[in-house]
């Protein structure tokens, strides 16, 4: 079976798995279940396909569903945006090639955008590659720029630098949702060689990241909030919002935020005035 469709069959099986029938609308049949989730004919029932085409599907068979059929399945299997996008990911490439993906550069227009921005901000590239940090970024979480070139990457970092494990409060929260939205570059990208050495790098050298890996669960980042306890400032909870600059998919802006007069906005501050750049000396 090709990696794609085994991608496929697994990502179908766990979703089925994880659904409840009885909040699907099923009644009981009066038949034991053996495995928790739904059975496959069921899923085939919901979708409105025969129960032989969705078992096919979930073989991994070479076949392409219509976008109709895909949305119903996806309505089936109770996916979110993130599931539906995947199981697309994984059922439209089978009969395609993708070029190598290129390396990314900023535009001088973003680095310009980041510099004059106040609230933390930094942009994030294929793989989660750390592309640019302003400086209240830096100071929030660590500074990239004294890594490598090679290794400037938010994965890695949250996986295999003890000091973001001390950093986050939810840390197996942030981590799980890191391991989940690599599964779905992966899944965009499937023959990017890049993402998937970071993958196998990072699942030999955590368990963690080995054991989400294989639930094979998808997260798409587009806003949320994460609770830190920063060496500097102590607790504080920031809120963050994602942008992407037009005519750039792969590239996403982080943009982390306070409320307004709370502990966490009078933390940050202090940061603020903690990380800003030594005054000159007045003759």
């Amino acid at each position: 079976m090709a990696d794609l469709n085994r991608e496929l069959a697994d990502f179908l099986r766990r979703a089925r798995a994880q659904v409840d029938p009885s909040r699907a609308g099923l009644p009981p049949d009066g038949r034991v279940r053996r495995v928790p989730g739904l059975r496959r004919e069921e899923v085939a029932r919901l979708a409105g396909v025969s129960t032989d085409y969705y078992s096919r599907l979930e073989q991994g068979r070479r076949i392409t569903p219509s976008p109709s059929v895909i949305e119903a399945i996806g309505r089936a299997l109770d996916l979110d945006a993130a599931g539906r996008a995947h199981l697309d990911d994984l059922i439209g490439p089978a009969t395609s090639t993708r070029r190598p993906t290129a390396v990314q550069r900023l535009r001088p227009g973003l680095h310009q955008l980041l510099a004059v921005v106040d609230e933390p901000a930094l942009i994030l590239g294929r793989r989660l590659d750390v592309l640019a940090a302003n400086r209240m970024a830096k100071a929030l979480f660590t500074d990239f720029d004294e890594m490598p070139a090679t290794e400037r990457n938010y994965a890695r970092w949250m996986f295999l630098d003890e000091a973001a494990r001390s950093l986050f409060v939810d840390w197996e929260l942030q981590a799980r949702n890191t391991v989940e939205t690599l599964r779905l570059e992966l899944g965009r990208e499937p023959h990017d060689r890049a993402t998937a050495h970071l993958v196998d790098e990072l699942r030999r050298q955590s368990a963690d990241v080995d054991r989400w890996w294989e639930q094979h669960r998808v997260h798409q980042r587009t806003r949320g909030s994460k609770r830190l306890r920063h060496p500097v400032v102590g607790d504080l909870t920031v809120e963050f919002e994602t942008l992407t600059p037009p005519g750039d998919p792969d590239t996403t802006l982080f943009l982390y935020t306070t409320e307004p007069h709370s502990p966490s906005h009078r933390a940050l501050d202090l940061l603020a005035s903690w990380a800003a750049p030594a005054a000159l000396d007045q003759d």
